[in-house]
C-alpha cells in the first residue's frame, strides 16, 4: 500500500509500548505526531493489550509524559474483556488471575470476583502466585470456561522483554489442556469496539503498533489498515508474505511525511 493512503486515515489507534514510548522513555516523534494529527481534525486513541494496569493509570502517565490525553482516549485488553463478560455473561462470578488495578476494574464494572467462580480470566499478572495458578487449574479441570486479556507472550521493557499475558495462559495450558477464549488484540471483539467507541469506519482507521501478531494482526484480520513500527518488538526480517502489514516505518514520528 502506498504511504499516502494515510492522509485518508481519520482514527489512529496507537499502541504505546514500543510504539509511543518503552517505559519511561519518549519514542522520538511520537508527542509531534499525536499533536499534529488532532490539529488537523484527526482522531487519536491509545488501545493496549496490557491489562495490568487500569486506564487511568495510563492516562496519568501520558499526561506526565506530555502526550495528552482523557479517559475515553484510552481503551485496554481489559475493557474489552470487561465488556464481553457484561453483554454475554452477566452477573457471573470470575476467578481473575490478574493485578490489584485489573481487579478493581472489574469490581468497578460490577463483576464479582470469587474462587468459587464458572469462568477464569488470566491476563498479564505482575502479582503473579503459584496460588492463584493452583486454583486458576483446578476450576479449569472442573469445568469453568477459560478466558484471557490478551494473548501477547512478552512485554517490552527499557532493559528487555519480560513474561506477558500469552505465557501465563500457556502455563495454565500446559498444566489443564484447555485453550482460552482470547480478548484484546488481534481479536474482533476489539476491532468491534473501537468501531463502536468512535464511530469510524474500519476504512478510515490505522492501528499503528509494533507487534505482527497483534497490532498488524488486528488490522489484516478486520480491514483496518495496518502500520508496523519498528521501535518494538519486531524487526524488519521478522516481517514475510504471510504477515506483511500494509505500511512499514522506523517509527511513528514518519506518519507526519504523509498525512
Amino acid at each position: 500500500m502506498d504511504k499516502s493512503e494515510l492522509s485518508k486515515i481519520n482514527l489512529f489507534v496507537l499502541d504505546m509500548d514500543g510504539t509511543i514510548y518503552l517505559g519511561e522513555k519518549i519514542l522520538p516523534g511520537a508527542i509531534e505526531f499525536i499533536h499534529t494529527a488532532r490539529k488537523m481534525g484527526k482522531r487519536v486513541v491509545f488501545f493496549t493489550n496490557n491489562a495490568s494496569k487500569n486506564p487511568q493509570n495510563y492516562v496519568d502517565k501520558l499526561n506526565r509524559m506530555g502526550f495528552g490525553a482523557e479517559r475515553n482516549d484510552v481503551v485496554t485488553a481489559g475493557d474489552v474483556t470487561i465488556e464481553y463478560l457484561k453483554r454475554n455473561r452477566p452477573n457471573e462470578a470470575v476467578y481473575l488471575v490478574g493485578t490489584p488495578a485489573l481487579e478493581q476494574s472489574f469490581r468497578d464494572a460490577g463483576i464479582e470476583l470469587s474462587e468459587n467462580a464458572n469462568i477464569v480470566v488470566s491476563s498479564f499478572d505482575t502479582t503473579l502466585t503459584y496460588e492463584k495458578l493452583v486454583i486458576a487449574c483446578d476450576l479449569i479441570r472442573n469445568g469453568a470456561d477459560f478466558y484471557c486479556t490478551h494473548p501477547d507472550y512478552n512485554c517490552p521493557t527499557e532493559t528487555g522483554f519480560i513474561p506477558d499475558s500469552g505465557a501465563i495462559a500457556a502455563l495454565i495450558t500446559a498444566s489443564t489442556g484447555k485453550e482460552p477464549k482470547y480478548f484484546g488484540k488481534p481479536h474482533r471483539e476489539t476491532a468491534d469496539m473501537i468501531s463502536e467507541l468512535f464511530e469510524t469506519p474500519f476504512a478510515e482507521t490505522a492501528i499503528v503498533g509494533d507487534r505482527l501478531y497483534t497490532d498488524i494482526a488486528l488490522g489484516k484480520n478486520n480491514g483496518l489498515m495496518s502500520v508496523l513500527v519498528l521501535s518494538g518488538e519486531t524487526k524488519i526480517e521478522d516481517v514475510n508474505e504471510d504477515n506483511a502489514p500494509d505500511i512499514i516505518l522506523n517509527g511513528i514520528g514518519e506518519i507526519l511525511t504523509y498525512i
